[in-house]
């Protein structure tokens, strides 16, 4: 124990005298753990954000579309040309399903798998108009499956629906952009020439998956009842489908759907399926698969930085070793083993990288707080250590051979060397 404290204290004496070249040494692994840091720090962050907006919109929510749902960023031609599934479709669900609690249609007049540019329906109030709010129908159990919160008003209900009322409830955007100064409720909105009337404003949905053009920003919704859409475009047929699965039924409530949307497509028993079923595991499971490919790509490029530093504390090592051949044989001279010697160069290097891979963490740490203030980061515990546990193996793999050649010196020719 005593020589191993004495080993330590010659390598820190050692790095004491200079200051300038060991720093320049560590530069390398300096960078790659700072590097390794803020991008764990950015990714585990991110996770986190994307996992609480997506199960804030239910746990127990399944969503089904021609296609699949989630981040599909680029559906097939075969895809996208399948049946789409229908309002009937939707009723099988309910009606043939008994581990769905609720289940609801969404459909609007604008096609956005054409992406979230696509040109839509624009909504005014006398002479102030938005060219970017998202008019989509539903029906009045979408509200019950509680993934949406009003600021004021109501929802429409199964009344307003059966009588194709024309009500909307909106997004806090579109309250905000239209009526400035005003309440929203009560008063009209026109929707391609069409008067309606605002019977709720939803609250204001914190989002960071999608961007303010993205149609699944809630913000800038304008619902209708589904009947009173369709009355309007009797045409349309392109539903997507949102079900709640009843507590601790998903499982259960997934397969009954795949089973009666099968059934209903007379999808052959060994065919795949000819649409898309998603929960909120899944796609949050997409996302981090997403992210981790990300992880990995830019670690092997931080490594990088780290096999610089390692190959920089090699050859100050071997400096040292050329610069220290005389103070190696003094201490062969008087009894130090081989293994003394290597536990001495060893430490001197350990203890070059392992500092150095402390301060990369300090820096990384405080760039991820910095990050923090615009994008939510946070620096997840295996991070840190393991950016520590590898500087240090760095300087053990870096540090053996030049250690390995100081130890393997003949004292008398050291002691001659000048």
């Amino acid at each position: 124990m005593n020589q191993w404290l004495e080993n330590v204290w010659m390598a820190l004496d050692t790095l004491r005298t200079h200051k300038l070249r060991s720093f320049l040494t560590v530069l390398g692994v300096i960078i790659g753990t700072m590097t390794v840091i803020v991008i764990a720090a950015f990714v585990s962050g991110i996770d986190a954000r994307v996992a609480k907006e997506i199960e804030s919109f239910g746990t127990n929510s399944i969503y089904v579309y021609k296609f699949d749902p989630g981040f599909n960023f680029a559906p097939s031609y075969e895809e996208r040309t399948r049946k789409p599934l229908s309002f009937d479709d939707m009723m099988a669900i309910q009606n043939e399903c008994p581990s769905v609690a609720y289940v609801a249609p969404m459909i609007s007049p604008v096609d956005f798998t054409q992406g979230p540019m696509v040109e839509r329906v624009h909504v005014k109030y006398k002479d102030i108009q938005m060219s970017n709010a998202t008019v989509q129908a539903t029906m009045p159990s979408y509200f019950k499956m509680g993934t949406t919160e009003l600021e004021e008003g109501r929802f429409f209900n199964e009344t307003d629906n059966a009588n194709r009322s024309d009500v909307v409830v909106i997004g806090n955007d579109v309250a905000n952009t239209l009526y400035p100064m005003l309440n929203a409720l009560d008063k009209e909105l026109m929707i391609n020439g069409r008067q309606y009337r605002v019977v709720g404003v939803l609250r204001k949905r914190e989002t960071f998956l999608v961007g303010a053009e993205d149609p699944n920003n809630e913000n800038k919704a304008v619902y209708l009842p589904y009947a009173s859409l369709m009355k309007i475009y009797p045409n349309l047929e392109d539903n997507f489908i949102l079900a709640q699965a009843a507590p601790g039924r998903l499982n259960q409530a997934v397969e009954e759907i795949r089973q009666v949307l099968r059934k209903r497509r007379k999808v052959a028993y060994s065919a795949p399926d000819s649409f898309g079923i998603s929960t909120a595991d899944n796609i949050v499971s997409q996302f981090k698969s997403i992210t981790s490919g990300v992880f990995l790509l830019m670690v092997a490029i931080s490594s990088v930085g780290l096999l610089v530093g390692g190959i920089g504390v090699m050859n100050i090592m071997l400096v040292s070793v050329t610069e220290r051949t005389k103070e190696i044989g003094v201490r062969k001279a008087i009894g130090a083993k081989r293994r003394d010697i290597i536990s001495q160069f060893l430490i001197e290097a350990t203890t070059l990288t392992g500092l150095g891979g402390l301060l990369g963490i300090l820096i990384g740490w405080g760039v991820a707080e910095i990050v923090k203030l615009v994008m939510p980061t946070f620096v997840p515990l295996w991070a840190p250590i393991t950016g520590f546990v590898v500087s240090v193996a760095l300087g053990v793999s870096f540090g053996l051979w030049p250690a390995w050649k100081a130890a393997r010196l003949d004292p008398i020719e050291a002691l001659r060397y000048e």
